[in-house]
């Protein structure tokens, strides 16, 4: 189940593709990665969820990624006497912590935390963006706010804070019961909501251990200021646009996503684009223009991998949204300028000698002109090493531990296969000829350059490379250091 394509599509499961034939068929149309939303999903629900895309992937006998998305606080205001509101521009409102019925001047606000953090001249979002609000007073038990934005208002609508840095956690009760299931199951990778700050992230990693990979949601503008931070911490970020379009001005967001996949990329970190990337296809059998635009611009910024959400949980076309991301991403990166705009943003290797002998790994087999490189590896960070150079040919990363496999498979240009550790040098050669050549990635007379970390089997090390060229029959004829 080779893709013709080095970036990598994340489809969120929900009602519409629940059932084990749909997803068998998102996996054909083209998903590497499927994402479960623990906002939607009961502890029943993802276990069954689960259960169908590892059947999935044993039946095609290959590694396919699960990733548990935790749904992180929310806060939402009290309801109104007469359920909605207009709130106009230019007045003052008020949120209290008293519980009777708001009105249109007042409403019950039953979050302590952020009578305990706001100040004067942050600003209130609520419903998704649709009012905004400026603080003029607050107390412990009162904020005044004049609008800026008004509009109707309606009971228990979302309320949130972008200037306010809060004192809690990003796990509620709720999300540390969803962390536990989701662990118990085996997911690969869990994206954690409502990260303000690199601390969030070391909070969480205490309870995971090694036991899947760290997501991180960027969503919050403290977590844009603290990104260098955040992104050091994380095993890989997600540019969740939707959320950070409510809380910063939408005409930022696309910099800041340009900024984000810059800085993931130079710290070798994966990096996912998110919501509403074919967002019209919910209904709609094609997509808008813009749309495609964008997620073009996504696979041409060297993103490892593109996620779709509404439109394959609950959209009526949801192998048809899949199958045009695979074609998008297929034709930029055979467009004459997808790889020259992929190396205008490359940046200089750490000062270390793994970082430095992968990138060499990508300048030799681009220099040699070789078919494939083939990556040893225990963790995966051989591969994310390599990868981050982003280079022309494919990277094969083969691997003894099935979670590195299904994790990796999230990674730009990486095709997993799971495979026993080599015996010795001698065997580790010929084994990654054979597999490239079985592969179909290189012919008969090409070169392999294979890299890897001595002694074998050793997490964390790179410091090895060979090149080989295959005979007819896939066996090397000659290895070079």
């Amino acid at each position: 189940m080779r893709r013709n394509r080095r970036v990598k599509i994340v489809a969120t499961l929900g009602p519409a593709s629940a059932a084990p034939e749909m997803v068998e068929r998102l996996f054909i149309a083209g998903v590497d990665v499927f994402r479960i939303n623990m906002s939607h999903s009961s502890h029943d629900g993802s276990k069954a969820l689960y259960n169908t895309v590892r059947a999935c992937a044993a039946r095609h006998r290959h590694p396919i990624g699960i990733l548990a998305d935790l749904q992180g606080p929310k806060f939402r205001i009290g309801n109104f006497e007469t359920g909605r509101v207009q709130v106009k521009t230019g007045s003052i409102f008020k949120f209290d912590l008293d519980e009777t019925l708001g009105t249109g001047e007042r409403v019950y606000l039953p979050h302590t935390q952020i009578f305990d953090a706001i100040k004067p001249g942050h600003m209130l979002v609520l419903d998704d963006g649709k009012l905004r609000m400026r603080v003029v007073e607050a107390s412990k038990v009162q904020i005044r706010a004049e609008v800026t934005t008004g509009g109707m208002l309606a009971s228990r609508k979302g309320i949130s804070m972008p200037d306010t840095l809060l004192p809690i956690s990003p796990l509620t009760e709720k999300d540390k019961a969803d962390l536990a299931h989701a662990l118990k199951l085996g997911v690969d990778w869990v994206a954690l909501s409502f990260v303000q700050r690199a601390e969030d992230i070391h909070e969480v990693r205490n309870l995971i251990g090694t036991r899947a990979a760290i997501l991180s949601k960027i969503e919050k503008p403290s977590a844009v200021a603290d990104l260098e931070n955040v992104i050091a911490a994380s095993d890989a970020i997600m540019v969740a646009r939707g959320d950070l379009g409510v809380e910063m001005p939408v005409e930022r967001v696309p910099g800041i996503q340009k900024k984000m996949t810059r800085m993931a990329r130079a710290a070798g970190k994966p990096v996912i684009i998110a919501t509403q990337m074919l967002e019209s296809m919910i209904s709609s059998p094609m997509p808008t223009r813009a749309e495609v635009s964008d997620v073009a611009n996504a696979v041409f910024d060297g993103a490892d991998a593109i996620m779709l959400s509404a439109e394959s949980a609950v959209g009526q076309y949801p192998v048809e949204a899949i199958q045009m991301m695979d074609k998008i991403a297929i034709e930029v990166e055979h467009d004459p300028i997808y790889e020259p705009m992929l190396y205008a943003t490359q940046t200089e290797p750490q000062p270390t000698g793994a970082d430095a002998i992968a990138a060499a790994a990508s300048a030799i087999a681009d220099t040699v002109k070789l078919g494939a490189i083939v990556c040893y590896t225990a963790t995966g960070s051989t591969v994310l090493r390599v990868t981050r150079e982003r280079p022309g040919i494919p990277v094969i990363g083969l691997t003894p531990i099935e979670s590195t496999a299904r994790r990796l498979s999230l990674v730009w240009g990486v095709q997993t296969i799971l495979t026993g550790d080599p015996e010795n040098l001698s065997h580790m050669v010929r084994k990654a000829c054979r597999i490239a050549f079985e592969e179909g990635l290189v012919k008969a007379r090409e070169g392999v350059l294979i890299t890897a970390g001595i002694p074998l089997g050793s997490p964390g090390t790179t410091n090895m490379i060979r090149i080989a060229f295959v005979d007819e029959s896939g066996a090397p004829i000659a290895e070079e250091v």
